[in-house]
């Protein structure tokens, strides 16, 4: 039986519609979660949600038990889990308000537990990571957003950065070369601990800004926050329709 999860990004702090509203508060191994796990229902349908900043926005980036996170998420029996992230935008078909369901990441970040099994492991704990994303599940985003009539990009290269700042001009230049299409903070290690988990998992992205250095002014929070506002619109009605169909 399937049994969904969204994972709230910055602009997504709550999920709007969510009936008949239970808190789990999970003990895991790893500290608390980023917040308390709600569990409710959109039109009957039976989801869970996790603002990964906190229920107000105050935990940075770098900072996010993602351990904690999964641990509580798989202890609910969650089985697919719908990440959404906020990110800058690369490629120049990108421009701001453009939605993205990547299929690939390249970690740039560091000094972050990178497993569940750091204090146990054993060699068949590996993980094959060759696609970080689970294709079903985000041909299941882009099904949604064809619902709507909303434009989704299918694929893509996320490049994780460690934040909290907003990334130089020469480090974009780097990971265009790299061939990363968006940029945002929080995509790893997250991806890796679902795959640990063994849980689905997609990512839908909202382009919010152009990186650091392709645009001719500098990056406000005024105008990010302008592009959230009408771009998560969008991203609660795809995730409305996911959750139903």
């Amino acid at each position: 039986m399937t049994r969904l999860a969204i994972i709230g990004g910055t602009g997504l702090a709550e999920m709007s519609g969510l009936d008949h509203i239970e808190k789990h508060h999970i003990d895991t191994p790893f500290g608390a979660p980023s917040s308390p796990l709600m569990e409710g229902e959109i039109k009957g349908n039976q989801v869970i949600f996790l603002p990964r900043h906190g229920e107000h926005h105050t935990i940075a980036p770098h900072r996010i038990n993602y351990r904690a996170n999964i641990w509580a998420l798989r202890a609910l029996g969650v089985t697919d889990i719908i990440a959404v992230a906020a990110v800058g935008g690369i490629s120049k078909t990108l421009v701001p308000g453009s939605l993205v369901c990547p299929d690939q990441i390249i970690d740039y970040t560091y000094s972050r537990e990178q497993s569940l099994f750091s204090d146990d492991f054993s060699a068949h704990k590996h993980i094959d990571f060759t696609y970080p994303y689970t294709q079903d599940l985000r041909q299941k985003v882009i099904t949604a957003g064809h619902a709507l009539n909303v434009e989704i990009i299918d694929g893509g290269v996320y490049g994780a950065t460690q934040g909290p700042r907003l990334e130089t001009a020469a480090e974009i230049i780097r990971m265009q070369q790299d061939g990363c299409s968006i940029v945002g903070m929080t995509g790893m290690p997250e991806a890796a601990l679902v795959r640990e988990a063994q849980i689905n998992y997609a990512c839908c992205a909202l382009v919010v800004n152009w990186a650091a250095g392709l645009s001719d002014g500098l990056i406000t929070m005024d105008a990010i926050e302008q592009t959230l506002a009408s771009g998560m619109t969008e991203v609660k009605s795809l995730l409305a329709q996911l959750i139903v169909q």
